[in-house]
């Protein structure tokens, strides 16, 4: 089986219960309304294939994901929304899928593409990868829910040091941190995702579900009431004189010039 979603999204079952979901947005794979409500549509109808016991989750290119674009918006990212944040609507929709998924971290996850990467259970990386929450970086409020998603997997105060220095961390840290579960060779990062992947879809199919429920407890609800709080600080944030000049800096490749207004 495999189907398209969109134009960037192509999902193909493979052999052994195992779905391979793939991201192809050149150059950088940014997040949108339309490719995470695609992205949405597709985990949920894995959700109901009998064939699908767990999902492999990668994009293809440098990054993995690199975020939003906040300069060259296309309309399609619902961060100018007033009234609420269609992709945060999308980001709900995602942690609220029953199979579990591995993500295949080969570049850069940075901003939402950092909040992307946790979608999934377990997260595999190339000595490549880099992660960075880089919000406060460019003047801006953590979104994706990230704000409970990063503290609940690492713990706060790692989840504070990551936002409020909007540092870059490194696979090894991150392995030590507990942001991932391994880390391999480039070449050979799909194959130890499929094969975390495997060890997954060979256990009992409504074992595997009702176990993972147990754990995640109310998840989805939680991004919610977190995605909801972060719309707040982000709408007030976007119109500061600080967004303008964080989003310059950060194109410019230099440090902020802020003033606090």
């Amino acid at each position: 089986m495999k189907d398209k979603y969109g134009d960037n999204i192509t999902v193909t079952l493979h052999p052994g219960h195992i779905a391979e979901v793939v991201i192809d947005r050149p150059p950088n794979n940014h997040v949108s309304v339309t490719l995470m409500h695609e992205l949405a549509d597709a985990l949920e109808d894995l959700d109901k294939e009998p064939g699908c016991r767990a999902s492999v989750l990668r994009t293809e290119g440098k990054a993995f994901c690199a975020g939003a674009d906040l300069v060259a918006r296309d309309g399609d990212h619902g961060i100018e929304n007033e009234t609420g944040n269609p992709l945060y609507d999308e980001a709900v929709r995602l942690y609220a899928i029953e199979k579990p998924i591995v993500i295949a971290v080969q570049g850069a996850a940075v901003g939402a593409g950092l909040g992307l990467a946790l979608v999934g259970d377990f997260r595999v990386a190339a000595h490549e990868a880099r992660f960075a929450a880089n919000f406060t970086r460019l003047g801006f409020h953590p979104g994706f829910g990230l704000t409970h998603t990063l503290p609940r997997l690492i713990g706060a105060n790692r989840a504070s040091l990551m936002f409020l220095t909007s540092r870059r961390v490194k696979p090894d840290e991150a392995l030590a941190w507990g942001l991932v579960d391994q880390v391999v060779n480039l070449g050979e990062l799909r194959d130890s995702a499929f094969a975390l992947a495997r060890e997954i879809a060979e256990n009992a199919p409504l074992a595997v579900v009702a176990t993972r429920k147990t754990l995640r407890g109310e998840l989805s609800r939680a991004v919610r009431e977190a995605t909801n709080r972060e719309f707040v600080e982000q709408a007030w944030l976007r119109k500061t004189e600080d967004f303008a000049e964080g989003v310059r800096s950060v194109n410019e490749r230099r440090v902020g010039n802020f003033q606090g207004r």
